[in-house]
């Protein structure tokens, strides 16, 4: 066999094995390593391995993910996804539907501080489906728009899928993250008009909660004040040149740790439970890097992306029809794959296509607004019927529930962000405007 048919074959083997439910760190680690021995042979296996495991996580921009992960447990102790659901309630609870408003305003704002879709949603699950059920909303409602919710982890700043993806395409974290802030608004106020939407043809799904009063008010907002604070501090201090975002994240994680202590209580179990669960999350984050990083040298040996990215130079396909075809497989592995080691398979083999191409935009705007459009579809792969991770966590959760009523509570947020993902299309500027405005070095 050639090295381009080793390498069809193994993506293949690959694509059966996630199938399998084999965890997806394990299955690019075994098929990169045995497709590698058999292209180059022993020797050059070792020799990689050698130096590729002690450089991939010496790499200073890695150090920034267990950081953010520190700072999103020390924040779950401290209460501040309860206080966040809290004070979104308290301004929209007593509108229809205005409770799971509320949930996607408490989503995004831990998606500020936790960077993880499937965090997010769990998180906000154990907050937010209490109440909705004491209100009686829909089960499809419920599940739907903290399943849709949830995916708003991924792209409102700090994400830690972004930072792996500013990695692999060697561009500014920081100019990301300012990238991913307009459209990361645009998710949530989507999401609260489909559910408007929803609740004006459906006026039972989503009943309105009392009305709080002023002091009520008063009292949510002064109870997220440390999110707002910390919030501002890192990414204002990291967009305004102050410090680096592995700096930004340490002072994150500090003030999430004295605000646990301060107001949610956290003792010293406490704190080795965040301890434990960020090790934990980091290290099956880092084997994912890992497996990646041997996979793609093992295509790499294949050729198999050059030959890709030679394919589609001269194939006369209109660069717009290349995107959509990349959109439709996200979809699909969606179906199969969590967003971050989508990311880690596809980026590698896609961003040469895409920086092959003329979209009328220099190379460092196209990682941006590629980037952007990446996390989006990478989104709807999680919600995505008939697999969608984010709609098993919740649905989980929601044991009273059918999964094909939160399926069907999941499409209208679909629908919301394939409107987002054609208005980026068409119009560029929305995710470059901020980079422009606050340039980054």
């Amino acid at each position: 066999m050639s090295g381009l048919e080793i390498g069809a074959t193994g993506f293949v083997v690959l694509l059966l094995l996630l199938a399998l439910r084999i965890p997806i760190g394990v299955a690019m680690l075994s098929v990169g390593l045995v497709g590698y021995f058999i292209i180059a042979g022993s020797v050059p296996l070792m020799s990689y391995l050698k130096s590729e495991m002690y450089w991939r996580f010496s790499t200073f921009e890695l150090s920034v993910v267990p950081l953010f992960i520190l700072m999103g447990q020390f924040a779950a102790k401290a209460g501040l996804s309860q206080a966040l659901f809290r004070a979104a309630n308290v301004f929209l609870g007593h509108h229809r539907g205005g409770i799971a408003m509320a949930a996607i305003g408490g989503c995004a704002g831990v998606g500020a501080i936790a960077g993880s879709s499937l965090a997010t949603a769990a998180t906000m699950g154990q907050v937010a489906l209490p109440e909705l059920k004491r209100y009686n909303y829909s089960g499809a409602l419920t599940t739907g728009c903290l399943a849709a919710g949830g995916t708003l982890g991924i792209l409102i700043p700090p994400s830690v899928v972004l930072i792996i993806y500013a990695i692999l395409v060697e561009a500014n974290v920081a100019t990301l993250f300012l990238a991913a802030f307009i459209p990361g608004i645009l998710a949530a106020l989507g999401y609260i008009a489909a559910i408007a939407i929803m609740v004006r043809i459906d006026p039972k799904a989503g009943p309105a909660g009392p009305k709080a009063g002023r002091d009520e008010r008063v009292a949510a907002l002064l109870d997220i004040w440390p999110v707002l604070v910390i919030f501002v501090l890192v990414m204002g201090g990291i967009y305004a040149g102050f410090f680096t975002p592995t700096e930004g994240a340490s002072i994150g994680s500090v003030g999430t740790f004295l605000v646990a202590i301060t107001r949610g209580g956290m003792r010293w179990h406490g704190f080795i439970d965040a301890i434990i669960g960020t090790a934990t999350t980091t290290a099956f984050i880092f084997l994912i890097v890992l497996g990646a990083a041997v996979f793609n040298a093992f295509l790499g040996f294949s050729r198999l992306p050059n030959f890709a990215t030679d394919f589609f130079a001269g194939s006369g396909l209109a660069p717009v029809v290349i995107i959509f075809a990349m959109i439709v497989l996200y979809i699909l592995l969606g179906m199969v794959m969590d967003s971050l080691s989508m990311i880690l398979l596809t980026v590698p083999i896609f961003w040469p296509i895409i920086a092959g191409l003329e979209f009328g935009m220099d190379v460092e705007d196209v990682k941006l607004w590629f980037g952007i459009i990446t996390l989006i579809v990478v989104e709807m792969g999680l919600i995505t019927p008939p697999v969608g991770l984010n709609v098993f966590i919740i649905n989980s959760m929601a044991k009273d529930v059918p999964m094909i009523e939160t399926f069907k509570g999941v499409v209208p947020f679909i629908i919301s962000d394939a409107l987002r993902v054609i208005l980026i299309l068409l119009f560029p500027i929305i995710t470059l405007v901020l980079p422009r405005l606050f340039a980054i070095e």
